[in-house]
């Protein structure tokens, strides 16, 4: 944001037009003082005290204004709460409907995450990560990934065979590989292209011939 020049008697009504001028408190305001102007000599030669001013750009500020535009576009109300430190910020989305915007496989979620990593990235000119979720989705979606993969690896066991699972994107399969890293009986690899790349479950003994039939 550029620098808006004020000026005013004092200092005091310098800056009270900038907080005017921008509908903010003073500790908001990154000020710069161009002139602490002089009184003259019974009012002769009285200069100005002349400052320069611009609203600091807090991040956090910058993804709930935007949030809430994009949700107001659908005449839905929600609350923003932006936690976390300054290279990443974890957002959570609550609302009535604010679900909408989660879509088939997160797929909306993800969508207005990337957006707003972008909007911030180029409203402050530095790279921070950010970490959407809606009433409290991939905690849960997280959890229920957990689940299905320690099912789908006793499958694996039981049946001796490996297992494709349907296609997931980036983060769902970072969930599925963390998941099972641990386990002594079973090795995960990915294949295919997104957005259909997939997990394959293995058993480990043999897995190499495995990942040989997969990649011809």
């Amino acid at each position: 944001m550029e620098y808006i020049q004020f000026t005013g008697k004092t200092r005091l009504d310098a800056i009270s037009k900038a907080m005017e001028k921008f509908s903010v408190s003073e500790d908001r305001l990154d000020i710069q003082v161009l002139d602490e102007g002089s009184k003259g000599f019974l009012g002769i030669g009285a200069k100005d005290y002349v400052i320069q001013a611009r609203k600091l750009v807090v991040k956090e500020d910058i993804i709930i204004d935007y949030i809430k535009k994009i949700y107001a576009c659908m005449d839905i109300d929600v609350e923003v709460e932006v936690t976390g430190r300054e290279d990443t910020l974890l957002v959570d989305i609550k609302g009535e409907e604010a679900s909408v915007l989660i879509g088939r496989h997160a797929e909306s979620l993800d969508a207005l995450q990337t957006i707003v990593n972008i909007v911030l990235s180029k409203e402050t000119g530095e790279h921070t990560r950010v970490i959407l979720d809606i009433e409290n989705y991939r905690s849960r979606r997280e959890e229920s990934l957990i689940s299905y993969a320690k099912k789908m690896a006793q499958k694996v066991i039981n049946r001796r065979r490996s297992i494709k699972l349907d296609p997931m994107n980036p983060y769902e399969r970072r969930i599925i590989h963390s998941a099972l890293q641990e386990n002594d009986k079973i090795t995960t690899f990915s294949e295919g292209e997104d957005p259909n790349r997939r997990i394959v479950l293995a058993l480990k003994r043999g897995v190499s011939n495995i990942k040989k039939r997969y990649e011809q």
